[in-house]
């Protein structure tokens, strides 16, 4: 049970359960899913219908949204035609928390499950935006991340605690990007992108259908922003060991291409992809080094060991000086 207020009483409320048709009196019992950085995630079974369900209760906003939850669950909304989010079902944004349907798998494996993952990117980006569709529609998307990294990393710059020698590397990829062509147009269709494609944010199930969850920082922008980022080896290294090929990064993508079929004109990815591919980089290790001193605050309410040892590692001068190396100063995907 969660006993924290204001969500205990809440959660024994005639709203919350009328609203999930769940009878009066009965107390949900609820297990502790998982924790991200800026949520706490429960599940429990609805003592009607048998199914199984999943509470989120958000804790902060990485897009410094103020109704964060609203945001997410507006995204999952407009993304039940694809089959491959889940259902919300439930929100309460007064206290940050929603209810949406628990789906089975188990994390995607980068060695064999490339394929369901071209599938599930595919039938997510090829569903059509409304233009009544609430979520941020930034102009230039590159460019957008690029500004973000440059807003990340300048909490860990500002840190007396901070690495000279990362502070020398940060510095050398944000010159060496921001020659990129960051704010050139685009022609490519836009559509609903995750914007943090993490093995562990994919739900593969051999016995049925597979799902990507975990639906915070959801924009509309091009579908290269997502494959960029899935793709990046500050990505495929988060939750495992694996950095992808240049072959592999351009048969992934071929995958891709032939899962969207005729749903979406996709002439433009392949030119767009090494933007997104290289400025995910960027990305990624400008991210961890502000969760790096984040995590060294003694008084944060959430804090994951594998986290905080992965983050040290994408920190190492080593580690930045290979993206730097050999994903930036070079033409990886040539």
């Amino acid at each position: 049970m969660i006993h924290q207020e204001p969500y205990s009483s809440y959660l024994t409320s005639s709203a919350f359960l009328a609203s999930l048709g769940i009878p009066e009196g009965t107390v949900p019992e609820f297990a502790l899913l998982g924790q991200g950085e800026y949520n706490l995630n429960y599940v429990f079974t609805h003592p009607v219908t048998g199914q199984k369900l999943v509470l989120r209760i958000n804790r902060g906003s990485q897009m410094h949204l103020d109704d964060q939850i609203g945001y997410e669950f507006s995204a999952l909304e407009a993304l039940v035609p694809s089959g491959r989010t889940p259902e919300p079902l439930l929100c309460c944004r007064e206290l940050g928390l929603l209810v949406m349907q628990w789906l089975p798998g188990r994390a995607l494996d980068y060695r064999q499950d490339m394929p369901v993952a071209a599938e599930i990117l595919a039938d997510i980006h090829s569903v059509p935006v409304a233009e009544t569709c609430p979520l941020l529609r930034p102009p230039a998307p590159a460019l957008a991340i690029y500004q973000e990294c440059l807003e990340m990393v300048q909490h860990y710059f500002d840190w007396e605690e901070a690495d000279p020698r990362v502070v020398a590397l940060l510095r050398e990829l944000i010159v060496e990007i921001g020659k990129l062509p960051l704010s050139a147009a685009s022609e490519a269709p836009r559509c609903i992108v995750n914007t943090e494609l993490n093995s562990g944010n994919f739900l593969i199930d051999p016995a049925g259908r597979s799902h990507l969850v975990d639906w915070e920082k959801p924009l509309i922008s091009e579908p290269a922003q997502d494959l960029g980022h899935f793709l990046a080896p500050t990505t495929t290294f988060w939750k495992t060991d694996v950095i992808l090929t240049a072959q592999e990064v351009r048969d992934f993508t071929d995958r891709y291409i032939a899962a969207v079929g005729d749903r979406m004109d996709c002439a433009t990815l392949k030119a767009r992809l090494p933007l997104f591919f290289t400025v995910t980089c960027l990305r990624g290790v400008t991210w961890c080094a502000m969760a790096y001193r984040e995590y060294c605050q003694p008084d944060r309410p959430l804090c994951n060991p594998d986290t905080f040892a992965k983050l040290r590692s994408y920190l190492q001068p080593e580690f930045l000086e290979n993206i730097l190396e050999t994903y930036v100063r070079k033409d990886f995907l040539a």
